[in-house]
């Protein structure tokens, strides 16, 4: 059935909301232009004066013409490693692009940043990467040019399980499931970096630029006392006629490009999930119209089915209990002509009626034990049908108080966790405003493994809301200076609690989670639409979804 009365007037509460959402939407572009640019432009400059190009021109040419790239944690690293001298996108880009067609990810070093050396976000985001690559049986493309590990940090990046040399066991696990990877060396490649382009399937080394070995030239000579040159070491000449271990020299990037996508142009076609998409139809709604509907501030309520209408094609929306558990709504679409299944928080206060009272009211953004099961059984039925979850989060937490733990709210939220821990079909999350507390993980949040996670510009993921959040912490720091026997004044008070809530607010900000990888990238609200249904794509080609089953389950 179709969504009715979700018109907006264009009245002064939508212009204000309007002119807010594109304000913070500006402000992430600018930064977003300085990240792109690396180490900066004389950087770029400079490796072009060695015949080299940019890590985002080396893209620019693999990707098919008049497609886009579609980039993955940009903003990793954000305002760390500040003292020292920064690393833009943790001084390494990667996202999807089409080559011939065929949807593959693609990893490239900013030898711009630190010349390509690995920061310990620089070896999360390739991790995520190689996750991506594995969740979606997507050939993985290699432009390496990297100086290896950033050694002041080493620690932070060597030996843990999701460290370093994960990546190398990913390339072998990535390998027996048979999805094909592909290295070009563009640069050096040194220590155990070097093992990541000699474990792809294929290796191609840039002639005079690219060099391969275990230790480079300094490390040798400390180590054994031979002096010896990069080029004469590991350099291309040596590697695909001695050691043979590249498997072909070639002059420069655009050829070694060239030949990678001559390479994927060979790939033979995989089976596919099996998702059910029939022709797009345009939404109810223009899309544009979200910037009208989200508020300036989080703490105020909308109605969720006004951003619904503007996603789903032509505002048809086959609701699962619509009158039951109202907090959360659910229901069948399509999203660029994509069948998902769609479970969304509702923000406006709704009114809930009971056999006793007859109505009682609750809060939007709260998940109650009605919409916590209802939740639940709808995951279920999307499992059941091979439907696609699309989680579109703007949540507070679960209800709290006396009525609501006696109702048993622990055990009907711990019935929701259970659904989405063990959901096979793919799971893509958008956080459209609130991601606060277990609502984070009952909406699956970073932890419950979405197959893509997003976020609007408006964004707060926390463990609570910040006022709640200051005014605990403050009645903590007063506890603790009583304990020592100070007095606190009011102006004291004051003092402490704006330090608090400034440090909060800065760590619940939207780029606070995208420089950790909490999310994959911060989107345009008007592109949420053609966000999820690439994803949905993206998840189609991997044919195999285990059997679901979630275990014991309180009822």
């Amino acid at each position: 059935m179709a969504l009715t009365n979700n018109y907006l007037k264009r009245d002064k509460v939508f212009q204000s909301r309007e002119l807010f959402n594109k304000s913070l939407l500006r402000s992430i572009a600018e930064k977003s232009e300085i990240v792109k640019e690396g180490g900066g432009k004389k950087a770029i400059e400079k490796l072009h004066n060695f015949k080299k190009l940019h890590c985002r021109e080396r893209i620019d040419l693999l990707i098919d013409r008049h497609t886009k790239f579609f980039e993955i944690a940009k903003f990793a690293a954000y305002g760390m490693y500040e003292e020292y001298g920064g690393a833009p996108s943790s001084g390494t880009v990667f996202g999807i692009g089409k080559i011939h067609g065929r949807n593959c990810v693609i990893v490239a070093n900013d030898a711009t940043v630190k010349a390509g050396a690995w920061f310990p976000m620089t070896c999360k985001k390739n991790l995520r990467a190689q996750e991506i690559a594995m969740e979606n049986r997507l050939p993985i493309i290699y432009l390496v040019d990297s100086a290896g590990v950033f050694l002041p940090l080493q620690d932070e990046i060597f030996p843990d399980k999701e460290h370093f040399g994960r990546i190398f066991r990913n390339n072998a696990v990535m390998s027996s499931m048979g999805i094909p990877q592909i290295a070009a060396i563009m640069g050096p490649c040194v220590a155990g970096g070097a093992y990541l382009p000699i474990m792809s399937d294929e290796t191609i080394i840039v002639e005079g630029n690219g060099s391969i070995f275990l230790a480079g030239p300094h490390l040798v000579k400390a180590a054994i006392g031979e002096v010896i040159g990069s080029e004469a070491l590991g350099g291309g000449e040596v590697t695909t006629t001695v050691s043979g271990i590249t498997d072909e020299m070639v002059p420069d990037d655009r050829t070694a490009i060239e030949k990678i996508r001559s390479l994927v142009s060979k790939f033979g076609n995989n089976e596919k999930a099996g998702f059910d998409r029939i022709k797009s139809v345009s939404p109810q709604y223009e899309q544009k119209e979200i910037y009208g509907i989200i508020p300036e501030d989080s703490s105020k309520p909308y109605n969720t089915y006004d951003l619904i209408s503007r996603i789903i094609d032509a505002g048809e929306f086959d609701e699962y209990k619509p009158e039951y558990g109202q907090t959360i709504i659910t229901g069948y679409a399509r999203i660029d002509g994509w069948a998902a299944g769609i479970v969304a928080n509702q923000r406006e206060i709704v009114k809930k009626k009971t056999a006793k009272s007859g109505a009682e009211m609750q809060f939007g953004g709260v998940i109650y034990s009605d919409s916590a099961d209802k939740a639940t059984r709808f995951i279920l039925n999307c499992n059941q049908r091979k439907i696609p979850l699309v989680f579109l989060q703007d949540v507070t937490g679960f209800m709290v108080g006396s009525q609501s733990e006696h109702g048993g709210i622990i055990k009907d939220g711990a019935k929701m966790v259970n659904a989405v821990a063990n959901s096979t079909v793919p799971k893509i999350t958008i956080i459209t405003g609130n991601s606060y507390g277990a609502g984070n993980y009952a909406m699956c949040g970073k932890a419950y493994d979405p197959r893509f996670i997003f976020a609007y510009p408006n964004a707060k993921i926390a463990v609570m809301g910040g006022a709640q959040a200051s005014n605990v912490l403050l009645d903590i720091k007063i506890g603790q200076m009583k304990k020592l026997g100070k007095e606190i004044h009011e102006d004291d008070k004051k003092k402490f609690l704006e330090e608090i809530s400034g440090r909060y607010e800065e760590q619940t900000n939207v780029l606070y989670a995208a420089s950790r990888l909490w999310i994959d990238g911060i989107i345009d609200p008007a592109k949420t639409r053609e966000t999820i249904s690439y994803c949905i794509e993206l998840a189609d080609n991997n044919p195999n979804i285990p059997k679901f089953n979630t275990g014991v389950i309180q009822t």
